[in-house]
């Protein structure tokens, strides 16, 4: 057995090139083989051996720790930097990377002084809202504000209903007046609830999308759509008023063939008339305010409308007959227009700074503001859902005398809560319209879906209470003067049936507007209303003679349930891109609430022989049954649609409260 080494340096000579014992990564490998044979040498001389054994190793190690700690040159150091890498540059420019590391040695308190460790990832930002997005809080506030305006304009419409029924009854002269009242409910529907909204509120929304990624030293866009579309609107609409006015004979011979009073009826078209043009005015208002998100003034106008009717017949009704209410309905349209002019003007002559939107509006020929195909395919389908109550009228007039005011007076009670309901969507379409404008399709269908989910469970809560307590309400409402218990029984019959197809009514009017809100020219929608009158046509013929009236109402609700449906299932690329499964899904839980609300307000109604104790019971039953069911279902969602609401009252109550002490 040899001797083994005496000294440091001979022990470091036997020892491993310490170089090839570090790995690329900078840890030391061993060899076994190596240590064995130290430990063999070293055997040789206990004791001083022993000594210049342990002196190599110590040596050894601190060598190899000095080789592992040295950092590798600049060149062989990876690019860690976000640019290299594709990523975005750290908040506030810095871009600290491995190359940036000093190239000398040094320890690691050193190396942590000279490249401090980056400060902890935050939390990712929310993304950002758009500018000319709303938040969820106006949403909300708006939809209070055009919902408490709508109901004061649908409570005042009851007590012009109830005006007419005590000072004229259901009968030949009520008859005649509902035939002329054709002409503002034709008006109304193409003018300023439908026809008109879907083309001029997409049109304001490129405009005001344009005026916002322009400068103010260019012309304002919305500006040159007022310029080049109202003149033009006001000469046709004054035509179509003259037209109407002259043919009023024919209009009430086609509309009611077997009228008992003609004569009376055609004085009454004559007068109401007038509402082609001065609807046409206050549609056109209501849509460039909405469309700059004013809800004020547009939700006033059936509240100065009413006004106007209740007023005349109560003053003229003794001298003039029912003709009177037809004078209100001339005075009425005109203040509906009078009382917009104000704040549109104010929009109007005032031109905001320029806001950054990315706003992407369509371009090219399909870029114009305001296209012919989309106004006629508009009108059509208008027109089309506005037969349904010509139908009805044409088949009401071969029944006996009153019938048609049976059905008006419950076709009004029972839309409540409809017209309740689409106070969301008259709200949010222009939010829906300013979203397509600006490129952000995600947003509109967001929106959307949840305006479906949250109308939904308005209308059916709402429809729970019509077929619960239809005798009550009728009697609590009309049953006076000239309308009597056979007229409040004719009546309550015909609203429940009316009751079955409120859900249709309302998804049509909101399921429309996501096709039209586009901008583009589209025949579905008029295709699916075309069925659907074709089938509110045949039913009712088949059904008129064995159930009268409610053979008409029951013919009304299945055509108007089959455009829905048909509507549901054509969403995609030619409107808003919905989930049609999921909207059908979340509407199958609020339907199952109201069927069982509908048995709990039955049951509570009969109890009471007072019509308003009635009345006010089955509206509580419905309303806990229908909102306790309604959260375990969640159904459409309704803890999460409910909040919005809840916070924008909250807050509004918190900051009276605050400014009250």
């Amino acid at each position: 057995m040899s001797p083994g080494p005496a000294t440091p340096g001979d022990a470091l000579a036997h020892a491993p090139d310490p170089t090839a014992d570090v790995r690329p990564d900078g840890t030391a490998t061993t060899h076994p083989t190596d240590d064995v044979r130290t430990h063999s040498t070293a055997t040789t001389h206990p004791t001083a051996d022993a000594r210049a054994h342990r002196t190599a190793v110590t040596l050894l190690t601190d060598d190899v720790r000095a080789r592992v700690r040295a950092p590798r040159p600049a060149e062989e150091v990876p690019d860690l930097t976000a640019a290299a890498n594709g990523l975005p540059a750290l908040q506030g420019g810095s871009d600290r990377t491995a190359a940036a590391l000093p190239a000398t040695a040094g320890t690691s308190r050193a190396r942590s002084v000279t490249s401090p460790r980056p400060p902890a990832a935050s939390p990712r930002p929310p993304r950002p809202r758009r500018p000319g997005a709303p938040t969820r809080r106006f949403l909300a506030r708006a939809t209070l504000l055009s919902a408490a305006l709508s109901m004061a304009g649908a409570l005042l419409g009851l007590g012009r209903d109830q005006a007419l029924a005590h000072l004229f009854g259901a009968g030949a002269e009520s008859d005649a007046f509902l035939v002329a009242w054709t002409v503002p409910e034709m008006a109304s529907t193409l003018l300023i609830e439908d026809g008109m909204a879907f083309v001029l509120v997409p049109a304001f929304s490129v405009a005001l999308a344009r005026r916002a990624a322009q400068g103010p030293d260019t012309p304002d866009p919305v500006r040159a759509l007022v310029a080049s579309s109202l003149p033009r609107l006001c000469l046709t609409l004054a035509g179509a008023a003259a037209l109407l006015a002259a043919g009023a004979p024919l209009l009430v011979s086609l509309l009611a063939p077997g009228l008992a009073d003609p004569a009376l009826a055609v004085s009454c078209t004559r007068l109401t008339a007038t509402c082609a043009l001065s609807f046409g005015l206050a549609g056109y208002f209501s849509a460039a305010l909405r469309a700059h998100r004013s809800y004020l003034a547009p939700g006033a106008i059936y509240i100065a409308y009413n006004l106007a009717i209740i007023t005349a017949m109560f003053a003229l009704g003794a001298r003039w007959g029912v003709q009177a209410a037809a004078l209100g309905v001339a005075l009425g349209g005109c203040l509906m227009a009078v009382v917009q002019v104000p704040p549109l003007w104010r929009r109007l002559a005032r031109r905001p700074d320029r806001v950054d939107v990315q706003a992407s509006p369509p371009e090219g020929d399909g870029g114009r503001a305001v296209a012919f195909g989309l106004v006629c395919a508009v009108l059509l389908f208008a027109l089309c859902r506005q037969s349904q109550v010509l139908i009805e009228r044409y088949f009401a007039s071969g029944l006996p005398a009153g019938s048609i005011s049976h059905l008006n007076y419950a076709q009004k009670v029972a839309q409540l809560p409809m017209s309740l309901s689409m106070m969301v969507c008259v709200v949010t379409f222009p939010v829906v319209a300013r979203a397509l404008a600006e490129g952000d399709t995600r947003r509109a269908t967001e929106r959307v879906e949840r305006d479906l989910a949250l109308m939904a469970c308005l209308v059916l809560a709402g429809a729970a209470v019509v077929v619960a307590g239809a005798p009550q309400i009728v009697q609590l409402l009309f049953q006076r003067g000239a309308f009597t218990a056979q007229d409040t029984a004719a009546t309550a019959a015909v609203m429940r049936v009316y009751a079955l197809g409120l859900l249709g009514q309302t998804l049509v009017g909101a399921l429309v507007r996501s096709y039209f809100s586009t901008g583009r020219t589209t025949w579905y929608p008029l295709g699916a209303m075309s069925a659907g009158a074709l089938v509110t046509a045949g039913a009712g013929l088949w059904a008129v003679h064995p159930w009268g009236a409610r053979g008409i109402a029951a013919a009304n609700a299945a055509g108007i349930t089959l455009t829905a449906l048909l509507l549901l299932l054509g969403l995609g690329p030619r409107a808003v891109p919905v989930s049609v499964r999921r909207v059908v899904a979340e509407l199958s839980r609020p339907v199952r609430a109201a069927v069982c609300a509908t048995g709990a307000g039955l049951l509570c109604a009969r109890q009471f022989d007072s019509p308003a104790a009635a009345v006010a019971a089955c509206c509580l039953s419905v309303t806990v049954v229908f909102l306790l069911l309604a959260r375990v279902l969640d159904a459409s969602g309704a803890r999460s649609l409910l909040l919005p609401v809840t916070q924008s009252v909250r807050s509004s109550v918190t900051r009276r409260l605050r400014h009250g002490r």
